[in-house]
């Protein structure tokens, strides 16, 4: 749907609850629109004090009002030829949605104290975190404005909403934190399972906070249960006595720093998956979930790499799940073992020993040194008549 009114020129209303991503929606679409070489400005409305919201957005001229000693070049004027973004809009006091309804059917505007008419040309994208038709028919927002800037709408479901897409944005929020070099983190399936059950009143701000706690105080490692801050921990107790039993094999096993696929950012516990309630559906943790519209980014990815990435993390699971057995792990892919094998030496994975064969080696190391000693000594202890014949 982004993807389809991202290239155009109408306006665009994005609405959602505070932290569901409204900013970042708009920012796509700039970047995926032909305006993506010009200026993306936004504004929050609520934030500016109503007095200086005008100069704000359409400047001042020097003298217009008491301490304004210099021009001054509004956001419109910096917008131009790009993307205006007007968070939330909802705050705008109603005198101000008069002067900008004008801007938008003129395409023109003063600065205050000014009396030359400028033109602009920008696209306006704007949100809410309130319910406008509800202020329209409480006298509190213009319906005329509200009509301009709704021509194409864009609802920002709250994280709660949308709790199986916990691990796409874990992958996501991850991936962009490495790219700009603040850290990594990976979570397993357990601390996954308890999160898509947290009600998350901050939605993907709450979590995006929760990553970087976690990077750093876990820098490159597992975030499991016990990890987790109290308030998100949302599984029963035997739930949580699972996911300990099956994470006690993976506790060692810190993914590489180095690893760029995003897929990654989840370590699998058998057993645990991605659901709200029993019978919310479940979702297996550190996949993309079904929904084809949030599968494909809007700036497209390399799909030979992202499959290629994808299957390696899949062997590494169905290695790890196999105690490292590769015969088993094949079967869990339903592939042969020779196959396995083959894919193993392209991606360059170690088959991991199991603890049967470590101690099989670390008794035939002891049994190696034992035998050693025991040559040393009978050869320190030889006849000495055979000594000096020889």
């Amino acid at each position: 749907m982004m993807g389809q009114v991202a290239n155009t020129e109408v306006s665009v209303l994005i609405t959602g609850e505070s932290g569901t991503g409204k900013e970042v929606v708009a920012r796509n679409l700039h970047l995926n629109s032909a305006r993506a070489d010009k200026p993306f400005v936004p504004i929050n409305c609520g934030a500016i004090p109503r007095e200086l919201l005008e100069s704000e957005l359409f400047g001042h001229e020097k003298g217009a009002f008491t301490g304004a000693i210099s021009s001054r070049v509004g956001r419109f004027e910096l917008a131009d030829g790009g993307t205006l973004f007007l968070d939330e809009i909802g705050d705008m006091p109603l005198t101000m949605q008069v002067k900008l309804l004008r801007v938008l059917q003129e395409r023109s505007f003063e600065r205050v104290g000014g009396v030359k008419t400028i033109q602009t040309d920008v696209r306006i994208l704007a949100a809410t975190h309130k319910d406008l038709e509800k202020m329209i028919d409480e006298g509190e927002f213009r319906q005329d404005l509200f009509y301009r800037i709704n021509v194409f709408p864009i609802e920002m479901p709250s994280l709660r909403e949308r709790a199986t897409d916990v691990p796409l944005l874990l992958n996501e929020l991850i991936t962009a934190m490495e790219a700009e070099g603040r850290g990594s983190v990976r979570f397993n399936s357990g601390a996954i399972a308890s999160l898509c059950r947290h009600n998350w009143p901050g939605n993907v701000r709450e979590l995006a906070n929760l990553v970087e706690r976690m990077a750093i105080l876990h820098p490159h490692g597992i975030v499991g249960l016990e990890d987790l801050p109290k308030k998100f921990l949302h599984l029963s107790d035997q739930e949580i006595n699972e996911a300990s039993l099956s994470a006690t094999s993976l506790s060692q096993n810190s993914p590489s720093e180095n690893s760029s696929t995003a897929a990654q950012s989840v370590v699998p516990i058998q057993g645990l998956s991605c659901s709200v309630s029993s019978s919310s559906g479940s979702g297996s943790p550190g996949f993309l979930p079904p929904d084809g519209d949030s599968l494909l980014p809007l700036h497209g990815l390399d799909l030979k790499e992202y499959l290629a990435n994808l299957e390696k993390d899949l062997i590494e699971q169905a290695l790890d799940d196999s105690g490292g057995v590769v015969a088993r792990a094949a079967d869990r892919l339903h592939i042969r073992r020779t196959t396995l094998v083959e894919k193993m030496r392209k991606y360059q994975l170690q088959r991991r020993q199991t603890e049967a064969e470590v101690g099989a080696e670390s008794e035939s190391k002891l049994e190696s040194e034992d035998q050693q000693k025991a040559d040393a000594a009978s050869s320190s202890h030889e006849d000495p008549d055979q000594a000096a014949s020889a």
